[in-house]
């Protein structure tokens, strides 16, 4: 197995990048964009780059009624 030297970001910030939002769930990075696009991710701007806002997704994910 490969030693990943990445540093491990925890999953309580509140935006990542698409690259390290896809290390950490597992889909591909073209998968993750595809959501983003179709806005079924949610999506936060820092200048030029596209962050996945993992706060609200969190939020979204806690007031659903079918999370469990």
């Amino acid at each position: 197995m490969e030693k990943n030297d990445a540093p491990q970001v925890p999953a309580t910030v509140p935006v990542m990048t698409i690259e390290r939002f896809s290390e950490l769930s597992g889909l591909s990075y073209d998968a993750i964009k595809g959501q983003l696009q179709l806005g079924n991710l949610p999506l936060f701007k820092i200048g030029r780059r596209r962050m996945v806002n993992v706060a609200l997704l969190n939020a979204e994910c806690l007031q659903a009624d079918n999370w469990s």
